[in-house]
């Protein structure tokens, strides 16, 4: 099957499905032979085309992502191209096709893609059936999809989708970043900090920089080294470390210089005292992101990635299921996936065997928590002349959050009290409230 349209930029994409389905409809009603066609992206490029031009869409793919784009730009789009072979009207039920709630053209259906694709031809709608369901590459990345359809009806009855990122795309020419929701229980997290801003011990270092290799050599890896059929998709690592020493962090680096978004995922949208809606939930963040080459980040994983318990009741019995649908959904998942715990033990062994890498994040010693002082203390206020940084980092065993917040804390109190220096006051205050958080009593002397 070929396309033949000479530059379709300049008459319009979708040139080329008016013309693909008025041949099918009229070698169906007429007896006419559908003749071939050959895709010309000449012209000024649209987002559209830039799309099947990186994808490398075969014919198929690119009549199906029209198809499913086309409502979105002209509503009345079908209804034109069917009312020129029905001028009285009539039933068409070979095109398929829905009317919605409020949009009153024709929505495709999988029937309609079926019709185009291979008419009433039994062994072409088969052929037709068989590239939507195994061999597209738009149905395999979740560009498209076939909504399900109602009970008791044909399976190719629901609605031809095209996800809303890329109507989005398709329509402004700007990437849509997904929402958090029921449906995609994780939020976008970013950060203008550098990796010079994170202090870490030179081994954690060293691990992180393991990740980074994975990220940007993982195709040299998997396809021309071979090993694709040798070794499990994707990346699996722990993160674990009390509190404030840097994992959130470390994530929204690795996806800040490595061009990756990160999305946190809210466990507490994913867990649910329901039975199934746990896994419902987790299959939802999965198949939304797997293809979209993101770095899912589990904060404070213990909640869902916890150790198994032994079989008392029904309760334990489905929450070890859950553990074991996560353990599946995670050993296949292509991406980069990145737990992170406050301890190691905590999490379930069953996961830890599976990670590629398990990363300490200690609490820092005398010279990361100099280096933390220093590099957050503001650059052009000083200090009174009786605070000596030194022996701060020698003192007290604060992580890195603890530092920032005392220093937010004595800065804010230098400028409400028109203080020209931050005082030493305010920062023993601020290091008296972050023990006090931590349920900590200290008796300061410097």
């Amino acid at each position: 099957m070929y396309i033949q349209v000479d530059q379709i930029n300049k008459i319009g994409v979708f040139k080329v499905l008016q013309d693909f389905i008025t041949n099918r409809i009229d070698s169906e009603f007429n007896g006419y032979k559908q003749p071939n066609f050959e895709l010309n992206y000449n012209g000024v490029p649209s987002p559209v085309i830039a799309f099947m031009n990186d994808k490398n869409l075969v014919t198929e793919d690119v009549i199906l992502l029209l198809l499913a784009f086309v409502p979105h730009m002209f509503p009345n789009f079908l209804n034109n191209i069917i009312s020129e072979f029905l001028p009285q009207g009539g039933e068409f039920p070979e095109f398929g096709g829905v009317k919605g709630k409020n949009h009153r053209g024709i929505i495709p259906t999988g029937e309609t893609a079926l019709y185009i694709l291979g008419g009433n031809d039994f062994a072409s709608r088969e052929r037709g059936l068989q590239f939507i369901l195994s061999e597209s590459k738009l149905f395999r990345d979740k560009v498209l999809r076939i909504e399900k359809q109602l009970e008791d009806e044909p399976l190719m009855s629901g609605k031809l989708i095209l996800a809303e990122e890329y109507v989005h795309l398709f329509l402004t020419g700007k990437e849509l970043k997904p929402q958090m929701s029921q449906n995609f229980p994780a939020s976008l997290i970013t950060t203008d900090l550098e990796w010079e801003d994170l202090v870490l011990q030179e081994k954690t270092l060293n691990d992180v920089k393991e990740i980074e290799n994975w990220l940007a050599y993982k195709e040299i890896l998997l396809n021309d080294w071979g090993m694709k059929t040798k070794i499990k998709p994707g990346y699996r690592v722990l993160f674990c470390g009390i509190p404030g020493t840097g994992k959130t962090l470390t994530a929204s680096l690795l996806g800040k210089y490595t061009g990756k978004d990160v999305y946190r995922v809210d466990l507490s949208m994913v867990v649910s005292k329901f039975i199934g809606e746990t896994e419902k939930n987790l299959s939802k963040l999965f198949d939304k992101s797997i293809n979209q080459d993101w770095i899912l980040f589990f904060d404070e994983a213990d909640s869902i990635f916890g150790k198994r318990t032994n079989v008392r009741d029904a309760h334990d019995k489905y929450a070890n299921q859950e553990v074991s649908y996560l353990l599946q959904r995670i050993e296949s998942h292509p991406g980069l996936i990145i737990l992170a715990s406050n301890f190691k033990n905590n999490i379930d062994t069953a996961f830890t065997r599976r990670f590629n890498n398990i990363i300490e994040f200690e609490a820092p010693g005398y010279t990361e928590r100099l280096m933390l002082w220093e590099n957050n203390l503001p650059d052009n206020v000083e200090l009174e002349d009786t605070v000596s940084v030194e022996e701060l980092a020698k003192k007290f065993s604060l992580t890195g959050s603890n530092i920032v917040n005392i220093i937010q804390y004595a800065c804010l109190q230098t400028i409400a009290n028109k203080k020209e220096r931050i005082q030493k006051q305010y920062l023993i205050e601020g290091i008296k409230r972050e023990y006090t958080k931590e349920g900590k009593t200290i008796n300061i002397k410097l």
